[in-house]
């Protein structure tokens, strides 16, 4: 088993490091680790230098299980290696 601590600042981080809105680690088909950036207004503000982080440990919601669907149907193994991040609009 993973330790959750070392994942949970790998999503941070790669939230962070890479200005996304949302970033999810799958950890099983059953599990998903989910690092969220609260944003007003649907922008990222460039002048705000506060950020608030939403991290949820649970069942992957409908769209994040058909991705799942997906990645077995491609053949992906679980744990998914990369962390797949969502980007703002605009």
């Amino acid at each position: 088993m993973t330790n959750t601590g070392q994942v949970v600042g790998k999503v941070v981080g790669a939230l962070l490091a890479n200005n996304a809105r949302r970033a999810t680690k799958f950890l099983s088909e059953k599990e998903t680790i989910k690092a969220q950036r609260i944003i007003f207004g649907g922008r990222i503000s460039k002048r705000d230098t506060r950020t608030t982080v939403v991290v949820t440990f649970g069942r992957p919601n409908y769209l994040e299980r058909e991705f799942i669907r997906q990645c077995k149907k491609a053949g992906e193994s679980f744990p998914v290696k990369k962390i797949q991040l969502k980007f703002p609009k605009g």
